[in-house]
């Protein structure tokens, strides 16, 4: 007897090989039999005539760590269609943390004490441990970010590490991949990642190599350093001998709009040599970070308490003003690929009405400097205020998807319309990502074939984490699954209205559970937390 039967739907196995009719069996988790199944005896059948059968979708870029905790239902993620996320992204982690860490996390980061989430782990064992205890809608692949690593040795020193932090930042890597990690992931625009320099990271990569693991890079640079910083990520890749990820490529500012093409013959230059580089793309114009990032990397030196005295005192304004216009040695300025008209508040939990108007109309609303208006915002806000930037053009996201290294991810947090995780105007990423593929860029635009688009969503990204059995829909996989309706699919969610689900995902199975049924979220909590295996 099968658990479930999914029939009459054409199987799309994520290989990229073309569609078939068949019938995929189910039981105990996992897929047993794919052909003709007849009248076999089925607990639960489910209906997928004129609908594709792909495996579940694999976010090779997502920001979920916290938010699972949250509402471990992941709403707008399951939704999409999406079985497994890879969390601990841009050199951020929820773990390992220390005291100090904490408190960073707890002063900018609102949401958790509106929620009642007490950061009650230090380590990445204790925090998987807290995923399964809650337990979750989707599988998790957990990265160790470089910021908690370097912080839970230096703090927010700008400056390179003596041999004896080094050697310890190596120890605490260590335990946090012996705790499950996939791998390492860097923020090289952030702080305190952003104070590493190529040596640093090449290191603490020669750790991650020994376990079998991958380096995951929001390059330092996307606008002017573009070139340079990918140069970087590869350098990396090829003195660590470890894979490396290119997370959201993208070309930031009009000056920079084709360099998409450089950096990804760059990429199968290497690849050529043999190298294991790859990336990610989502597939809208606008990026979103928090407006703290705007500010040059010594503005952050110390931490948020630090950063906040500096924006108190009137000659550190000046002169934070004059280098976030023209820029530092080192450091190109945010304002040089996208200004104040470019940038639209997305969360600000103390002023919710400022949410989805950009900086310049309210700053000219008010009369007021907009440099003077960000700096006393993020003082007033504790530094905790997300914007959305628009920064890319179609041609470019389009050049990316369809070249043959990049696979899909949504670079958001799984969110819901409803709670905490309602609030504000997000990136409509966190809804959208993977439907607006399938119904943008394959049906509409015809840039991918569907069959490509699901093998960059589902095995490529699996075959870069070593995901053995999962990522396909084959005979002793694991039952995740999506079944799609391919003339109707497509994203709901618009910047002006970001908290709206997909249409046309009909159903989604994590682990052979039924998590999605027409539509809907079932409320199971099938989700398994992955770790890396030597």
């Amino acid at each position: 007897m099968f658990d479930i039967v999914v029939r009459n739907g054409y199987v799309v196995d994520g290989t990229g090989s073309p569609r078939f009719r068949a019938d995929v069996g189910i039981k105990n988790g996992q897929i047993v039999e794919i052909g003709e199944l007849g009248c076999e005896e089925t607990r639960g059948d489910l209906e997928a005539k004129g609908l594709m059968v792909a495996p579940g979708f694999i976010d090779m870029h997502s920001h979920s760590d916290f938010s699972l905790l949250i509402n471990p239902r992941a709403e707008s993620k399951i939704r999409q269609g999406i079985t497994t996320e890879v969390v601990g992204n841009c050199g951020s982690s929820a773990a390992p943390l220390n005291p100090f860490i904490k408190e960073e996390i707890k002063k900018t980061t609102p949401v958790l004490e509106e929620a009642g989430l007490k950061l009650d782990w230090l380590t990445m064992r204790e925090y998987l441990g807290r995923l399964e205890t809650k337990r979750i809608a989707v599988n998790v692949v957990p990265l160790a970010g470089h910021g908690p690593i370097r912080t839970f040795v230096m703090e927010y020193d700008n400056r390179a590490p003596t041999e004896n932090e080094l050697d310890e930042m190596k120890r605490v890597l260590s335990q946090t991949l012996e705790d499950g990690a996939f791998g390492l992931s860097s923020g090289l625009i952030y702080p305190p990642s952003c104070y590493a320099d190529i040596e640093e990271l090449i290191e603490l990569c020669k750790v991650v190599a020994q376990f079998g693991g991958f380096y995951a890079s929001h390059v330092r640079g996307e606008g002017a350093h573009l070139l340079e910083s990918v140069k970087e990520a590869i350098e990396i890749g090829a003195k660590a001998s470890v894979p490396v990820e290119i997370s959201h490529h993208k070309a930031a500012g009009k000056a920079n709009w084709g360099k998409v093409t450089q950096t990804l013959q760059m990429i199968s230059d290497a690849r050529n040599r043999g190298l294991d580089i790859t990336c990610d793309v989502y597939p809208y114009i606008a990026g979103s970070f928090g407006l703290d990032s705007m500010l040059p990397p010594h503005a952050h030196e110390g931490g948020v308490e630090k950063l906040i005295e500096r924006l108190h005192d009137p000659k550190t304004r000046q002169k934070l003003k004059g280098e976030m216009q023209e820029g530092t040695r080192g450091w190109s300025s945010p304002l040089k690929t996208g200004g104040w008209d470019a940038t639209v508040i997305a969360y600000c939990k103390g002023k919710p009405s400022l949410e989805g108007k950009t900086i310049s109309e309210i700053s000219e609303s008010r009369g007021v400097d907009p440099f003077d208006f960000v700096f006393d915002l993020l003082i007033e806000e504790t530094a905790s205020v997300g914007v959305v930037r628009f920064l890319m053009c179609e041609e470019d996201v389009g050049t990316v998807l369809r070249h043959l290294v990049s696979m899909i991810g949504t670079d958001s947090s799984a969110r819901a319309p409803y709670g905490v995780l309602g609030e504000g105007k997000p990136h409509p990423r966190s809804y959208g990502t993977f439907p607006r593929v399938l119904g943008k860029y394959v049906r509409q635009e015809r840039i991918v074939s569907f069959e490509n688009a699901i093998y960059k969503m589902t095995s490529m990204p699996a075959q870069k984490l070593r995901l053995a059995n999962r990522g396909l829909v084959k005979v002793g996989m694991w039952a995740d699954i999506a079944v799609i309706d391919p003339g109707r699919v497509i994203d709901k969610a618009t910047y002006p209205q970001p908290h709206q689900y997909p249409e046309g995902i009909e159903y989604v199975l994590v682990n052979g559970e039924v998590v999605v049924d027409r539509g809907e979220h079932t409320g199971a909590l099938p989700g398994q937390v992955l770790r890396l295996r030597r």
